[in-house]
């Protein structure tokens, strides 16, 4: 039996209450939180709240720690640095961390190209970077995106997600030129199509009634997308959706831009999801889990793409030399530990769980993921595939009570998202409580 989760007073403890009625008083509210979880200390893939409690994290820290919390070899790395220096400015100076780091992102993200890094401090600076290069490579404005998608919230970034109106609501206008088109969402599919049936009407669509109608493709810089869509609902598309995007990209010269800032640094248990479709994307964006919570991000794209000139784009804090040593590390960690394997083999494993409880329970309507990039959607019943938002916040709310910190995502989808180095024993003591709860509230239901 694990020795995990330990729930030592029913959270929110009252330590934890203090402290959130001072952060109602004194924080934006513009942040939302899932529950009032109030973070004390983490080890490995547990987190300790302030009053005592400890539980199995499902989320990675919003999937920003693929090896756990306070890694040694992490640890070390960052404190080695803080005893040398801090900062001085890699948009202006040169640090030997940034380019060890340069190298090896440039070693493990797909494609034997020359490949060049601009480095930023998040995900959504990633996007604006990748955004800006298109159009300084290209001189061209228009760009494609996806429904659903989530790229960050700054204000190009914004202009491409896409997942709910309160992110977007009076903030217009965003940048010109972004056309959206439906993701491949076979669960929930657009056109009322099942798949292969629809013979990826979903990739024709784009050219048929977007490209030939209203937006020239010649003035098409790029088309960004999510290898696996994340806040939109862990949604995976279908074997061959993105060599055929790729296909079409080519046909009409316009760039491919992969945002793995959530689903990069081995979390579906390739170095970057993009890799299980055999695509070699132009751009890629990473962040997140890069530098282990660490505010760091890297836009990495084909040396002949990232062809921009001195003072074009910069940031000031952007490789900042504690975040890349401890990126350095994380890479290390991810090889020495072969947490790729573990990703795939414990990700198989919580798949073929979710799919037994899926044949069990009407409220459970699909199973999809790669790797330890998981979701579970939650709908009213199999046959009418109803969302049912109350009842996977209801699934939430319970596990995180008894000891797994697990979120939501999309309109109803619980995602599954522990660490890469998350062992077997602590899988089991989590599925085992988020399999009761999910029945209980099932029970529950049928019941009223």
């Amino acid at each position: 039996m694990s020795a995990y989760p330990k729930i030592v007073v029913t959270p929110p403890g009252p330590k934890a209450r203090e402290l959130i009625k001072k952060d109602e008083q004194f924080i934006s509210p513009s942040y939302v939180r899932f529950y009032p979880l109030v973070v004390d200390s983490g080890k490995g893939c547990i987190i300790k709240d302030i009053d005592g409690n400890e539980y199995i994290d499902f989320n990675s820290g919003l999937v920003c720690l693929n090896v756990g919390h306070n890694h040694p070899k992490v640890v070390a790395a960052i404190k080695n640095q803080c005893d040398r220096f801090l900062h001085y400015s890699n948009t202006d100076f040169y640090y030997r961390e940034v380019v060890e780091l340069a190298e090896k992102l440039a070693e493990i993200t797909p494609g034997g190209f020359d490949k060049k890094v601009y480095f930023g401090n998040s995900g959504a600076e990633s996007v604006e970077a990748a955004i800006k290069v298109a159009k300084w490579h290209t001189r061209k404005q228009q760009f494609l995106g996806f429904i659903s998608a989530f790229h960050g919230r700054t204000t190009g970034a914004l202009s491409f997600t896409a997942s709910k109106p309160v992110q977007r609501r009076y903030f217009f206008p965003l940048m010109p030129g972004v056309t959206h088109v439906p993701y491949p969402y076979c669960y929930r599919c657009p056109f009322k199509q099942t798949y292969p049936d629809c013979h990826y009407w979903c990739v024709d669509f784009i050219e048929e009634f977007v490209l030939k109608k209203y937006v020239p493709p010649e003035e098409v810089a790029a088309i960004l997308f999510e290898p696996i869509q994340g806040e939109g609902g862990y949604v995976v598309p279908p074997p061959e959706y993105f060599q055929r995007l790729k296909k079409l990209a080519d046909k009409y010269g316009i760039l491919l831009v992969d945002d793995e800032v959530q689903a990069g640094m081995g979390r579906t248990g390739k170095w970057f999801a993009i890799e299980h479709w055999n695509v070699e994307p132009d751009v890629i964006c990473s962040a997140k889990a890069l530098a282990s919570g660490l505010p760091l991000s890297a836009t990495i794209a084909k040396a002949k793409v990232m062809d921009w000139v001195g003072g074009s784009h910069a940031s000031t804090f952007g490789g900042n030399p504690l975040s890349c040593v401890a990126a350095n590390a994380v890479i290390e960690v991810i090889k020495e530990e072969r947490l790729l394997e573990n990703a795939t083999k414990q990700g198989t494993y919580i798949l073929k769980r979710l799919e037994e409880l899926k044949e069990q329970s009407e409220i459970v309507g699909d199973v999809r993921g790669k790797g330890l990039m998981i979701g579970m959607e939650i709908v009213e019943n199999k046959e009418s595939k109803k969302p049912a938002p109350k009842h996977s916040s209801e699934i939430m709310m319970r596990s995180w009570k008894r000891g797994v910190a697990v979120i939501t995502c999309g309109t109803s989808t619980i995602r599954f998202a522990p660490p890469l180095n998350i062992t077997r024993e602590l899988v089991d003591a989590a599925l085992e409580i988020i399999e009761d709860v999910t029945k209980e509230v099932e029970k529950e239901k049928t019941a009223v």
